[in-house]
């Protein structure tokens, strides 16, 4: 799943692209939408919000997307040939120059962007936006303190952007085994530091490396991994599922360097 950085660079490239350009073609390929018609607004700003993509269109409207799973957005020169209608294809918006095409988009709604809330407005803290507070985070993981710290980072509403694979290089480079109680997962504060750091300086290209390493293989300490030895010990990583009935998402771990009993002291 495209994760908080994918998302902020996605959202930069088409504000970058269409910002204040008119569109000559518009299609929302949703039964809700589908006789929408956008043609002829311009688009005033494309903005990320944790893993979810607002593109904002005059006079009062607001284009919301979010990627899922497999989901994705490319920018085309307008020339090139027209998706399909059998295509994955969600979302066409098309200026006189430039195209953007949205691919299996896991969520499309139009609505008024004085209710923006309603589709974002349960999100926590934005790890690469202007919203961003640390110490709101913080509160809100751990006002669940029995929670195990692998679910509460994934969720959404305590602090946006985390998905698997941040979640898994996060927890490792803390020594912090993701079923370990939130209360029992040491500093919270630097732990969210160390996830903005780590989504910040990955935001500006669509290679994501935790180890400072750009290399295929080189690029993740854990996720990914499993079977493989840690970098660190060479013990072998560990794929593990995390999460309620019905809701478990894979986790990678280091049996050795993020034991599932809390240590003794928490890491500096």
């Amino acid at each position: 799943m495209p994760e908080g950085d994918t998302v902020w660079l996605t959202a930069r490239r088409l504000h970058d692209a269409f910002a204040g350009e008119r569109l000559v073609r518009a299609e929302l390929r949703v039964p809700r939408h589908a006789t929408a018609d956008l043609t002829g607004r311009r688009i005033t700003e494309v903005i990320s919000r944790g893993k979810h993509l607002l593109i904002r269109v005059e006079p009062d409207l607001t284009l919301h997307t979010h990627l899922g799973m497999e989901g994705s957005w490319r920018i085309r020169r307008a020339s090139a040939r027209w998706p399909s209608p059998y295509e994955p294809v969600r979302v066409v918006l098309a200026s006189e120059s430039l195209q953007a095409v949205g691919y299996k988009l896991a969520r499309v709604d139009l609505l008024r962007t004085a209710d923006e809330d309603s589709v974002v407005g349960h999100l926590g803290p934005d790890l690469l936006g202007p919203d961003w507070d640390v110490d709101e985070a913080v509160r809100r993981l751990a006002s669940r303190p029995d929670r195990p710290i692998g679910e509460a980072l994934l969720d959404q509403s305590n602090l946006a952007g985390i998905g698997n694979l941040y979640r898994s290089e996060l927890l490792f480079l803390r020594g912090i085994h993701p079923t370990m109680p939130v209360r029992e997962a040491g500093n919270l504060t630097r732990m969210v530091q160390l996830a903005r750091q780590l989504l910040w300086v990955n935001r500006e290209h669509p290679e994501q490396s935790t180890t400072g390493k750009l290399r295929r293989g080189e690029a993740h300490w854990v996720y990914g991994r499993a079977g493989e030895p840690c970098r660190r010990c060479r013990t072998p990583i560990q794929r593990i599922t995390l999460g309620p009935t019905g809701e478990e998402r894979t986790a990678y771990v280091c049996p050795h360097c993020q034991p599932a009993r809390p240590r003794e002291q928490s890491p500096p």
